[in-house]
């Protein structure tokens, strides 16, 4: 992707995480990037393209996070012995990563903050929240324990997932945001290590 189109998507999420979707406006992401209207409309077609490539990117990177762990990327019903190849130790090392991933990756953590402020308002955004941030992740979660044969894996899931979301909640008014990582990192050692003894 080439720097201008790059410089717009980073600008335009950065708007919508502060204002949300509906109120940030195109004439306000050409300023953020110095262009016109008519030059981002070269690069972009609407505010909605600019979302659909958001999310497109979302999607890319998400898979990339998983298979940077080697963790399934698909499902449990399409990829059945990658989830049985998965181990605790590989879901708990992810969990830490991706607990940095939606905080500190500045275009993640804008996109994690523009589904949360939006969520509320509209059923798309809190179906995208769900995907990424909710139900989507703990159903993850709870589809690799099952595959392992962790007795009660949606409970074992909610207990290794929970810290990530307290995380989340806490980290970006956090003045000590190393205290909230440490935190959930420490929160989700001992979920795993509860989960591996069963």
């Amino acid at each position: 992707m080439n720097n201008t189109r790059e410089s717009i998507l980073s600008a335009a999420l950065h708007l919508f995480a502060r204002c949300g979707f509906e109120a940030a406006s195109v004439s306000q992401i050409a300023e953020a990037v110095g262009l016109t209207k008519g030059a981002l409309y070269r690069h972009f077609s609407s505010k909605r393209d600019l979302l659909d490539s958001i999310l497109e990117r979302m999607a890319q990177r998400d898979a990339e996070q998983a298979a940077a762990f080697d963790l399934p990327t698909g499902t449990a019903d399409a990829m059945p012995e990658a989830y049985r190849a998965a181990s605790v130790a590989q879901l708990a090392a992810f969990a830490r990563a991706q607990f940095r991933y939606w905080t500190e990756d500045a275009f993640a953590a804008d996109f994690r903050r523009m589904l949360t402020l939006e969520q509320l308002g509209c059923a798309e955004m809190n179906a995208l929240y769900q995907q990424y941030i909710g139900a989507g992740p703990l159903g993850y979660v709870r589809d690799l324990l099952a595959a392992l044969n962790v007795a009660d894996a949606a409970d074992m899931a909610a207990l290794l997932y929970a810290p990530m979301l307290l995380g989340y909640v806490l980290y970006d008014g956090a003045s000590d945001k190393a205290a909230v990582t440490a935190l959930v990192d420490s929160a989700l050692n001992r979920a795993a290590a509860l989960i591996a003894a069963r």
